[in-house]
Formats: C-alpha cells, structure tokens, sequence
C-alpha cells in the first residue's frame, strides 16, 4: 500500500521545544519590568512571567508544545510591562520556519530586531486575475485586467479579538496607481469577500475592430496588481495585515488563479533606527514528522523493542540509537516513550543499567553519571511520576512560592537587618515539610517507577555484594537526586508552577533542594559526613537533622518504592489533576447577542469532573462528570466569528468554549479526548457548528436534537494513563537513523573489519568511542537497522512525490509566497 492510501493518512506533525534564557542591554537604558513572548506568526501561544526592574532579565523559563497548524514565523517578543498602557514591544526575534533547522538543540544569542507593523502579517488570500481584450463603442481596442478577491484565510487576531478585514486591490506601473477597495467584513480571520474588479490595462484610438490587438511587452513588464489586506480601525487608524503583489505578465492572454502567503511591505523590518536593541538568548528544537500508516514501522519498531533481548545489549538497536547520536537526549526521548507504550522498558533499562555497573569502580558513584541507563530512568520518571510529583509537593511548593519567608542562612548574602536565627526556623520548617511529604507518599509511587527501582537495587547489590548502603543509594541516586530534587528547584519544569520563580523564591527552593539530596542519601548523615560540607553553614543547619528518625524515615520510604508488592489503597483514590486555566465560554442559552454572551472563567479537569470557576480556587459554577462527556471536537469559526473554539457534548446543551491560541486550543481537546475516550456512550457524529435562530448552522437542520452531520474524530478507545503515540516515535528514531546514516555506516565497517582479522581496529577515531563488545552480533543488527532504514527512504520518498503532485503551488495546502513568476 502506497503512503497515504488506503486506511490511514499520512500524518504530518511539528512541535517545539527550547529554553528562553535571558535578554541583557535592553532599551531603554534603564530598569523596567519585562516579560518575553512566543509567537507563530501573530498568534501568541506562551508567554513568561514578569521579571521586574531589571536590565538583564533572566526567565529561565522551558516550553514544550505540539504546533497544530502552518505557519510562516516563529517570533519571540520582549515587552516593557506597564500598568496603566498599553505594554510596548521591545524588540524581536524573529525565525523563518524553513531556517528553524539551523539553530535546533543549539544555545544562541539572538539580536533583537526592531518592531514594525508594516512587517506584522499573517494569512494567505485566493485571488483569481483575467486579462480581458475589449472593443468600445468608438471601435477602439483596450486590455481589461479582471481582479476577483474570492476569500482570505488565518488572519491575525486584533487585541485578542477577530479583526474587522477589508482589501484595497491596485494596479501600480511607473505613472498609475488605480486602486479600488472591496466592503468591511466584521469579525473574522477567514473573510469571504467574492469582489471583482475592473481595470483598463491599455487603450490606443489608433486601433479598430480589424487590427490585431497586442499588448506592449515593455507596458506588462511594468505592471503589477497589488492587493493590501488592512483593519478596518473604525475611530481609529487602521492595521496593515499584509500584501501580495502579482507582476500582469504572468498573465498573458490566460486567467490565473491561485492562493497567495501575505507578505510584508517592501520596507517592514527596516528601521531608520541603528541603535542596539539588546539580545535574546534562547535554545529551540523544532521538530516535523511525517508519520506514515502504522504498518510501515513494523520492522523497525519489532527491531527496537527485542532490543533488551539481545546479547550483549550493547548489539541492540536500542543501544547503536543512542551510540550514533551526537546527543543521547535526542535518542532517550522517543526510546523511551517507545518502550513505555510497548511495555518494554524495565528489561531494557535492566540490560543498560547492568552494562553501566561493569564500569563503576565505586559503590559511592553508582548511578551518578550521565550514560544511558541514568537518563532512560530520569525520562521515565518525567512522564510517568507527573501526578505522583503533583500530589507530593505541589501542596508544598505552592505555600513556598506565594508566601515566601525569608531563608537565607549563607552569612555572605544575608542583608542588612536578616535575622539568621530566623532564617533558619523557616528554612528548617519548609525542609521538614517537604521531606515529610516525601517519605510518606510511597503508596502513590506509580508501580512502573517501583519495578524499575526493585531492578536497579537488585543490580547494585549483586555488583558490590559486600556493601550493605549500595542498594538504598542507588534508588536515592534516581528518586531524591534526579526526581524530587530537580523538581523542587525547577518546580515550572514539572508543571508545579506555571512559570520560574523569582530570584528569592528561586534562592529558597535551591537551599531546600540541597537539603533534600542530602537527607536522600541514606547512611550519609554521620559526623563525618557533616565535616566534609564545603558550606559551614550547611554543616551546622543538618546538626538538626542527625536523629535517627530522619535515617529511619528514609531507609523505609526506600524499601516501599523498591517493592515489587502491591500496595494498598489508602481508601478512595484522589482524583487525577489534568489540567487547568482560563477561557471563555459562552452563556449556555440565557442571552444571545452581545459581549456578555462570552465570559472568561477558570476551567479544571481532573480524571473525574470537568469544571469551571468564576475564579481560580472558588468553587464550581458548572461541573460535568467525565462520564457524562459524548464528544469534545472544534467548533467551525463561523458559528461565532471566534478562532479556536471546541464545543464539549454532554447530556445537556454543548458547552462552547474559546481557548486563548491555537496551541492552548489543541492541548484542551487532547486532554479532554483522552480523559473520556473510554466512555460507553461516546457520539459517533456530531454537529461542526452552532444551532442558532433555530437551525444547525452546518447542515440547516431544524430539530436541536437530530444526529450529527460530521463523523467525531476521536471515536476510538485509547491508552489513557499515558499520552503516547508510538508510531510518531518509531518516525523519530528512523530519522535520527537517517541523520546518522554515516555513523552507522562507518561502524557497521569497523565491526567487519574486527570480525573478520580479529586485529586491532581500523580508523579507530571514527568509532573508538563506540562499544564493540561482540561485532558479530553488533554487525548483524547494523545491517538490519540500514536495510529497514533504506526501505523506509523509499516510502517516505513515494509520500513526498505524491504531496507535491497532488499539492500544486498555489493551491490552498501550497500557496505562493512572493510574487508568482
């Protein structure tokens, strides 16, 4: 079967990841509160908290999220904050998507580029132009230019609000500029505007009916249709959305159609200003898969998942990934989520964690490095402990972080008036707090993380069989180092917070941090552990944690999530917390015009209700029980003139609901999808539109009760504990195959040369840092990865010759960008 045929299509899917650092010299030259932006073309989809008076802001803040939609620019905005007007845009960095490539898992300072609205565009417009001979009533003969404006598609939002749209359509040469303008259309980003323009091209009385009409090459050459999207701004000044321009040549004597990318003004982005802006420094990865039908990624994905199989493991598919990347973290990420959804982790993580203890010397260094095995663990526990975090410490972090006492007990930053006595009570009260929270919560350890650690103390004790700490410090290494620690210093990271915390906050979270690693390290709080701190006054803050409960306390928690027992029940489960934020949605039949009709309101999803609030932390105004959900899907713009609305079906009215972007939009469908995917009385059809004035909007139906007239999109039971698409992580691991293709390659040569002269190794800087242990079995999967790897060319390759065949450049799926030639 061909790529995109048959059953499944071809899926085609973008998400970004990164890091927003820091800005230094910003303008203007003084403190200021600022805050930083992430945008796709003009739609805001992240933005960081507020650091204020500061020159040099540090927001330290990570992003993540799947990009549902195309796009032409990925932008990052500073903003001066202020309170009275509105906030003022400093600079920019802006990023052609075709360019992304270039700077992907790279640290980069960026230059802040000026703002300029003539440079501000997004959205694409369908055109349709005719040259048209015409003879007038005096017999003379001129060339009419036809211009229908059919439609646009994706403009930008006006101040969060769908933009009041109009175009001016002209014909500029050297000594004209005829221009013509089509109706207002109020509120929408996709306009239908269906105008037709006239314009004479030429004209000559020296021409007749008989002779033989031409245009002038010279006078086409010259000539140019230009059509300017704007904002119709009422009372005040418009908005420039974007141009196109298309050259009359490419015309002819032929009508031509097409859809065109709105470009900016030949002059955006080029400020008269030289001054330095400042600089942004930023890390981003941004991805783009082409996930083909399921059956396609047999072979590589039976290859990768027999990998903890093999022996040595160092011969696995699995374990070459990670070797050829030049990046482990670029192999882990799709490997493991891989493995989780085939259930295929523990033995694999077992294999590598094996292999990493043959070179450990040490029994005080097990499990401290970086390898493989470590950072398998570390992502496994990023996706499966996110509830276990948030119901450990959130609690916790939450009273940290929104009433904050002062902590600090290094003499060296302590201000004029500290109380160090005081300091540390609260230091010793949020420790206390947090680590009680920690050792009691071993009953909500999930049970893959508990298998994981019962292996890895297994494994520990049987390497260093004579000492009798190695079994509890090799699962502290993993559950207080890398998990609770990281998380209570980096509290946004693990979605406790919605963003980084200030810098005294910051402070007071690093300080309990290092308190927890080390109350962590079982067997580790002795006197002469103490005397080795490099801080003194770390030294005399543990003197109060050196009772025997606190050793006792972590030796047990230990023991719990490293049992392979069933723990049980505490009574009923506590509700899985999803998600949560604000949106608005509309008032369910009490009024039907007017702003009010809309009202923003603080949403909640847990694994049991779908709420919402008048405000965050006051009770619910409506609760609907996940059971109770038949379908969540998008709800068509024009039942509102709103983007990004979805519509949840329930027993009673739909509830209709605008998320802030596109992205915000998407996370809230998948969310509430998964949530409910397994209920019996899911809709197998719904309704893309509103009923208003007394009919379905989309298929004109009368009755408010009668079947859907679309098929729901998610109708399919799934895995609901854990948000994995296996395929799309198979497409990931074949592209880092294919980028590494020499790699592979080269090694696949040396094991040949090695298996075959069993002498000393050819080339030994191409692959010396490669584990070789057998080269036969390593040269077998090799050639199996290249083979599967070539095959899967050949698919992708097909699929791409069919989307530029069946997408031609100019259609709605491909339009022009620039002028058409």
């Amino acid at each position: 079967m061909a790529a995109g045929d048959g059953g499944d299509e071809v899926r085609v899917l973008q998400n970004l990841r990164g890091k927003i650092y820091d800005a230094k010299h910003l303008v203007p030259n003084k403190m200021r509160d600022f805050f930083c932006t992430i945008n796709l073309d003009q739609e805001e989809v992240f933005r960081t908290q507020v650091v204020e008076k500061s020159l040099s802001p540090y927001f330290g803040e990570e992003f993540y999220f799947e990009i549902p939609r195309t796009f032409q620019w990925l932008s990052f905005y500073i903003y001066d904050k202020s309170v009275l007007q509105k906030d003022l845009r400093i600079g920019k960095v802006s990023i052609k998507k075709d360019d992304l490539c270039n700077y992907t898992g790279k640290e980069n300072w960026f230059m802040l580029q000026p703002v300029d609205s003539n440079s501000e565009v997004q959205g694409k417009v369908h055109l349709e132009l005719k040259l048209n001979e015409l003879i007038t009533d005096n017999g003379s003969v001129c060339q009419q230019l036809v211009v229908q404006i059919k439609e646009c598609h994706g403009l930008p939002l006006i101040n969060g609000q769908n933009c009041d749209p109009y175009a001016t359509v002209s014909l500029v040469g050297p000594s004209r500029n005829d221009q013509k303008k089509t109706k207002v259309k109020k509120k929408t980003s996709n306009p239908q505007f269906n105008e037709t323009f006239y314009f004479e091209v030429t004209r000559s009385s020296s021409y007749t009916k008989k002779s033989q009409f031409q245009v002038e090459e010279e006078d086409i050459e010259k000539l140019e249709v230009r059509v300017d999207l704007w904002n119709n701004g009422n009372l005040v000044q418009d908005v420039f959305l974007g141009e196109i321009k298309v050259p009359v040549k490419v015309l002819r004597n032929d009508s031509f159609q097409a859809w065109y990318l709105l470009q900016p003004r030949e002059n955006g982005n080029k400020s008269s200003k030289t001054d330095d802006l400042g600089s942004l420094r930023l890390n981003i990865c941004y991805t783009e898969d082409c996930v083909l039908p399921s059956e396609y990624y047999a072979s590589l994905r039976n290859l990768l998942l027999k990998s903890s199989d093999v022996q040595p493991i160092s011969a696995s598919a699995a374990y070459i990934l990670s070797e050829v990347c030049r990046d482990k973290y670029d192999a882990v990420l799709p490997l493991v989520r891989l493995l989780l959804h085939h259930h295929k982790l523990v033995p694999f993580v077992a294999a590598v964690a094996e292999l990493d203890l043959k070179d450990t010397q040490e029994a005080n260094t097990v499990f401290r490095g970086n390898s493989l095995a470590t950072r398998c663990v570390d992502e496994m526990m990023k996706i499966v402990g996110k509830h276990y975090l948030k119901v450990t410490l959130k609690p916790v972090i939450d009273e940290i972080c929104e009433s904050p006492k002062p902590c600090e007990i290094d003499p060296i930053k302590l201000r004029e008036g500290d109380n160090v006595e005081i300091n540390m009570e609260n230091l010793r009260y949020y420790v206390d707090k947090v680590f009680r929270e920690i050792v009691r919560s071993s009953i909500s350890c999930p049970t893959l993380m508990c298998d994981v650690f019962y292996s890895l103390r297994h494994l520990a004790a049987k390497r260093f069989p004579n000492d009798p700490h190695v079994q509890y410090s090799a699962v502290s290494s993993f559950v207080f180092l890398r998990f609770f620690a990281v998380a209570v210093v980096s509290p946004h990271t693990f979605h406790l917070r919605p963003h980084h915390p200030d810098a005294q906050t910051s402070r007071t979270l690093t300080l309990i941090s290092k308190a927890i690693q080390t109350l962590g390290s079982w067997g580790s709080l002795t006197k002469s552990k103490l005397s080795s701190f490099k801080e003194t006054f770390m030294c005399e803050f543990f003197k109060a944690f050196q009772e025997e409960k606190f050793t006792e306390s972590v030796k047990k928690f230990l023991d719990d999530v490293s049992s392979t027992e069933s723990k049980e029940p505490s009574g009923l489960s506590e509700p899985v917390h999803l998600k949560e934020g604000e949106m608005y949605k509309r008032a369910q039949g009490r009024t039907r015009i007017g702003k009010k009709n809309f009202k923003k309101r603080w949403f909640c999803l847990t694994s049991r209700e779908f709420t919402y609030h008048k405000q965050q932390d006051k009770e619910p105004i409506f609760t609907i029980p996940i059971k109770n959900i038949l379908a969540v899907e998008k709800l068509d713009e024009s039942s509102f003139n709103k983007k990004n609305m979805f519509q949840v079906l329930h027993g009673e009215k739909p509830l209709y609901i605008q998320a802030n972007n596109c992205v915000e939009a998407s996370e809230w469908i998948e969310a509430l999808c998964r949530v409910t995917r397994c209920n019996q009385k899911r809709l197998s059809f719904y309704h893309p539109s509103a009923f208003l004035n007394g009919n379905w909007l989309c298929c004109k139906a009368t009755i408010e009760n009668t079947v859907g007239c679309a098929r729901c999109t998610a109708d399919v039971p799934a895995d609901t504990q854990i948000e994995i698409d296996g395929d799309r992580e198979t497409e990931r691991i074949y592209s880092l195959f294919t980028i590494n293709m020499s790699k592979l390659q080269k090694l696949e040569e040396a094991c040949g040369s090695i298996a075959v002269y069993q002498g000393p190794r050819k080339e030994p800087d191409d692959y010396s840092n490669f584990t070789i242990e057998d080269s036969v079995a390593t040269f077998h999967t090799l050639k199996q990865i290249i083979d599967i790897v070539e095959k899967l060319n050949e698919s992708h390759e097909k699929y791409r010759k069919k989307r530029s065949s069946s997408a031609k450049y100019g259609s709605e799926e491909n339009p022009i960008v620039g002028k058409a030639s």
